[in-house]
């Protein structure tokens, strides 16, 4: 099983995780790691590394969803990636959004590859951003009821 791993600045990721919880049931192999008000980059290297000890047991990698690109956390996660390469299978995955991590929770019991998993869930992200504007429905066909006249 791919396992998930949540983090942002804030209380970005354990609010996620909540979100996920109440929506679709308690996630397996999950972790959230918040960034918060205080934290070095140093702690949330420590944090991160933390929880990919934790998922050690998912030998499909592990999935990592970030705020913000740029900011620390997809940049410490990142070159985690990199530095910790023999240790640690992680795809990266930045702008993450509720529809996403719920999405790739789902998925990942039938989707075993992480790359495949990263970009199906990039493709479910795009698809979750709209812009919605409300229009008055315009109907010039008379109702059923009106003589017509």
């Amino acid at each position: 099983m791919i396992g998930i791993v949540v983090t942002g600045h804030g209380h970005f990721a354990t609010g996620l995780a909540s979100s996920v919880k109440l929506i679709a049931g308690v996630p397996e192999n999950f972790v959230p790691v918040d960034f918060e008000e205080g934290d070095s980059s140093e702690d949330l290297a420590k944090k991160l590394t933390n929880a990919f000890d934790s998922l050690s047991n998912c030998e499909d990698g592990i999935l990592v969803f970030t705020d913000l690109v740029g900011g620390s956390p997809f940049k410490i996660s990142a070159e985690l990636s990199v530095t910790q390469k023999d240790k640690y299978h992680l795809a990266i995955l930045s702008g993450s959004n509720l529809g996403m991590v719920i999405e790739a929770n789902m998925s990942r019991q039938f989707i075993t590859d992480l790359n495949q998993l990263a970009d199906s869930t990039v493709e479910t992200g795009k698809d979750q951003v709209i812009h919605y504007v409300y229009s008055e429905s315009k109907n010039d066909e008379p109702a059923d009821d009106e003589d017509g006249i």
